[in-house]
């Protein structure tokens, strides 16, 4: 019996003065990767955030548990010491600092590491941007591959990714695609035994390149519903998210 790696129980989270995230409930087993759905706005943004415990993010209510434990008071260090990572949208560019040096520093403690650093940035499509302050002059494309690329030199337990398939054309999006099945499948001899993760995705792009075990739908701050996530995104694509919503609050009512 698989046991949760992530729970969310009865969460609420304000920025600033204003309400976000409502009673939220959600749960991720180890070894599942998940996928979550909703309009801009909806709150999926502000859940990972809260989740890898940003500051700005005030939690009122709930707990956040990982491995079992509730994470609530830990600050984002802490919480990627316990083996959570995430990617974000539109993470910060950070000059002075060279990604080669932050993959020196996460590849520190492996074995033959400047090989190791070569043959992921090879894989990344990133040789050429290792002497480059972390995402100085880069498009989107190219910072997505450098997020990508640290967080598979981190090999995390739980891996959160904002939106990887946005901006992106269809070349790009092959190559990330790989990117996080390699991520979440770091040995090739066993690719069914899996890392975990959530993805936000809006148009679902992303989903045609991985096996995705769950989706859920976000509305007004909250899990609206759950399901198959190819069933999902196929009614999205089809009537829109008017149409999921109009079903939420209906079967709520």
């Amino acid at each position: 019996m698989k046991t949760n790696i992530l729970e969310v129980r009865d969460l609420c989270v304000a920025v600033g003065d204003k309400q976000i995230l409502n009673h939220l409930n959600l749960e991720i087993p180890d070894g599942e990767v998940h996928a979550l759905f909703g309009q801009n706005g909806s709150g999926k943004t502000t859940l990972m955030m809260t989740i890898m415990g940003f500051s700005g993010y005030d939690v009122t209510n709930g707990q956040i548990l990982f491995k079992g434990r509730n994470i609530a008071e830990l600050d984002v260090s802490e919480r990627a010491r316990l083996g959570m990572s995430i990617a974000q949208q539109r993470p910060p560019t950070v000059f002075g600092v060279k990604l080669r040096t932050i993959l020196d520093y996460i590849l520190r403690d492996t074995e033959n590491p400047q090989e190791r650093m070569t043959e992921l940035a090879a894989s990344a499509k990133m040789e050429d941007f290792l002497s480059r302050s972390i995402n100085e002059g880069l498009s989107g494309g190219e910072i997505k591959r450098a997020e990508l690329l640290q967080l598979i030199a981190m090999r995390p337990d739980f891996a959160m990714m904002d939106e990887p398939d946005s901006g992106i054309d269809i070349e790009a999006l092959n190559v990330i695609g790989g990117l996080i099945n390699q991520l979440f499948s770091p040995d090739e001899t066993h690719p069914v035994k899996r890392k975990t993760g959530l993805i936000i995705t809006h148009n679902g792009n992303i989903l045609r390149q991985l096996h995705i075990d769950k989706g859920h739908v976000m509305h007004n701050g909250s899990i609206g519903c759950s399901g198959n996530p190819d069933i999902i995104l196929d009614k999205v694509s089809r009537v829109g998210y008017e149409e999921c919503v109009h079903c939420i609050e209906t079967r709520c009512e």
